[in-house]
């Protein structure tokens, strides 16, 4: 019934294929309309469990759900929608190592991430398989969203050619967001999802829309494609091979720490924070100092990266692997998983 889609693009829903990476914020909302829809296969990537404070923005998940994987309730959620769509789930994070592998077989990728590192593996898995995808971002009322990686179209890189500094970009753990904003961020990457598997209308190649909620409010501007872009200009520079983060839980952690070479313990978050709780053999090094800090560590030495729930610390194992540390673990669920896990007697946040 629908003039200019009509059941040829309702077909191509039925046969496509759809990577999103994250099942929160923005994940939640591109998932569930894209099942809606009837997109064939939806693909989700996640390693996070449902938390009270994710319910006011990712209406996937419930309270009787608090606890419980997000990759489980998420499927259970998409059949309900749709009994027909195929949902394939990767307890994983998506990094350089497996950005080729879990990328592969797609028709569309949704990058509904939260950090620098994993968009960046996007991009460049995106690149080298030739599939689009659609970037989104969300902080406090605003957003953005656009298509990069699409065949004549710019990349990631082209805008953002430097990955920034641990603390330079505050994220929605440090900043907040207000619920609707990833709702309606989500909903734009559904859309430019389906216009990508159906070839209507016009994707966000090489514009990138600017969201403002507070003033209801939306512009778009340019984005053009850099030739000298180092993974999709003119002359590339070869890819280094990739290096992995050891990701531990805090019981883990915990056991290293007795061992003959323990990990040194750097919390990155902030100093109101540690104030409220920390471990006792922590160290104290915001995010946002890390780059100024760096040089006073060693990086010969071992370290385990800790925040209040283990993406900041995330943000700060990956700069520093990016600058010479080899040996870094990320402690899963931060310091309120070390809370439940390892030490009841903290304090929760």
């Amino acid at each position: 019934m629908l003039r200019g889609f009509g059941p040829a693009a309702q077909e191509r829903l039925a046969h496509g294929r759809v990577l999103i990476v994250g099942a929160g914020g923005l994940g939640s909302p591109a998932a569930s309309y894209l099942a809606a829809a009837g997109v064939g296969t939806i693909s989700l990537v996640d390693t996070d469990v449902v938390d009270v404070t994710n319910l006011h923005r990712q209406l996937l998940y419930t309270t009787p759900d608090v606890g419980r994987a997000k990759l489980d309730v998420a499927r259970e959620r998409l059949h309900a929608i749709n009994p027909q769509v195929v949902v394939h789930t990767h307890d994983t994070r998506l990094s350089a190592a497996n950005a080729a592998s879990l990328v592969a077989g797609h028709d569309v990728v949704i990058d509904a991430t939260d950090n620098f590192p994993t968009r960046y593996a996007i991009n460049d898995a995106c690149l080298a398989h030739g599939i689009p995808f659609v970037y989104g971002s969300v902080a406090r009322f605003d957003g953005q969203v656009s298509v990069f990686a699409a065949p004549g179209g710019p990349c990631y890189r082209c805008l953002f050619p430097v990955m920034p500094a641990p603390g330079t970009v505050p994220t929605c753990a440090e900043e907040g967001v207000l619920g609707v904003v990833p709702g309606i961020i989500g909903l734009h990457q559904a859309t430019e999802a389906i216009k990508l598997l159906t070839a209507i209308g016009t994707p966000l190649v090489g514009h990138l829309l600017l969201v403002d909620l507070l003033a209801q409010d939306s512009h778009r501007i340019a984005v053009a494609r850099r030739p000298d872009c180092p993974t999709c200009g003119d002359v590339r520079i070869p890819s280094l091979p990739p290096m992995s983060i050891q990701h531990c839980n805090p019981a883990d952690v915990a056991a290293l720490l007795t061992g003959d070479d323990p990990p040194i313990i750097i919390d990155v978050r902030e100093q109101w924070e540690y104030d409220l709780v920390h471990l006792p053999i922590s160290t104290l090094i915001p995010l946002s100092a890390l780059a100024a800090k760096a040089s006073d560590l060693d990086p010969s030495r071992s370290y385990a990266l800790l925040c209040h729930h283990g993406m900041r610390s995330e943000m700060a194992a990956n700069w520093l692997m990016q600058h010479g540390f080899s040996r870094l673990i990320n402690i899963d669920g931060g310091i309120d998983a070390w809370s439940l896990d390892v030490d009841p007697s903290l304090p929760r946040y």
